[in-house]
């Protein structure tokens, strides 16, 4: 987790002064109490453990990166890939912002931030109405298990690679790439049910690996057909 946190000055107090401070650091609920408090708002630190207790599906394994900079006072990442076997189906990366003042374009304190990418079957590449399949995907990967939004944007991109010279022996590819970004409810506390929101991106990574519905109620849900065999090097 990285959390932005403010400079902190140096006292210009004598020895005398100095040893006092040492020894209220030294008492319980001290000044040393206040000086090794963690300065992250709790609604971000309720949020980030929602993320680490989410139970998810199998084949999609997760793990915790550097989060970008700049982009908010507190940030969260997680980088996520589905695999099976030997073969990785699809990846992706989810961020989760923060800024305790708000801000106006979220219209909130809270914001998702995701990339999610994957190889596509040279005949699902060729659909026209693909992207708005795929978009559709992450809406109603948060729909179905209730989760409460706002402002959500992004792209759909679909792009494709033909080889020549020294690499024609390399089938074509094809690939889709979902960026988007949506604005989770607060609930109780200030924090979003990020644990929720995380189950859904999953979903969405399922849906587009291509891997079956996950329960029996979810068997109208349309994926990807799944990769035969492993990618050309």
């Amino acid at each position: 987790m990285a959390a932005a946190q403010g400079r902190r000055s140096d006292g210009a107090g004598g020895m005398d002064e100095a040893k006092e401070v040492r020894g209220k650091e030294k008492e319980p609920g001290g000044a040393g109490s206040a000086r090794t408090a963690d300065p992250t708002p709790s609604p971000f630190r309720a949020a980030v453990e929602g993320l680490r207790t989410a139970r998810l599906r199998p084949l999609v394994e997760i793990e915790q990166v550097p989060p970008p900079q700049r982009l908010a006072p507190y940030a969260h990442a997680l980088e996520a890939t589905v695999v099976d076997g030997e073969q990785e189906l699809a990846d992706g990366r989810l961020v989760l912002l923060h800024d305790p003042a708000g801000h106006d374009a979220w219209r909130g304190a809270f914001r998702l931030v995701t990339l999610v990418r994957a190889e596509l079957e040279p005949e699902m590449a060729a659909d026209p109405l693909l992207p708005e399949v795929c978009w559709s995907w992450l809406t109603g990967a948060l729909q179905a298990r209730g989760l409460a939004c706002g402002e959500p944007s992004g792209t759909v991109t679909r792009a494709s690679s033909h080889y020549f010279g020294g690499l024609s022996a390399r089938p074509a590819a094809s690939q889709i790439e979902i960026r988007a970004s949506w604005t989770p409810r607060e609930g109780h506390g200030g924090a979003p049910d990020t644990g929720g929101h995380l189950a859904a991106w999953c979903d969405l990574l399922a849906q587009v690996a291509g891997l079956p519905p996950a329960g029996p109620g979810d068997a109208s849900v349309v994926t990807l057909p799944q990769r035969r065999g492993p990618q050309s090097p």
